[in-house]
């Protein structure tokens, strides 16, 4: 059995507006590539309340 890799990566953002959508699905997509994780499990999480 192999070691376990693990990969932590923190995401900061400035919005302009109240309401602002971002896409965050490249960064998200290409984390893994970058460790060079083979096989993923990902978990996202919104720190702040008001993120969603």
């Amino acid at each position: 059995m192999g070691h376990m890799k693990s990969l932590t990566r923190k995401l900061w953002f400035e919005t302009r507006k109240r309401h602002e959508f971002i896409d965050l699905t490249g960064q998200v997509v290409e984390a893994p590539h970058d460790s060079g994780i083979q096989e993923e499990l990902l978990l996202v999480n919104a720190i702040h309340i008001t993120t969603s």
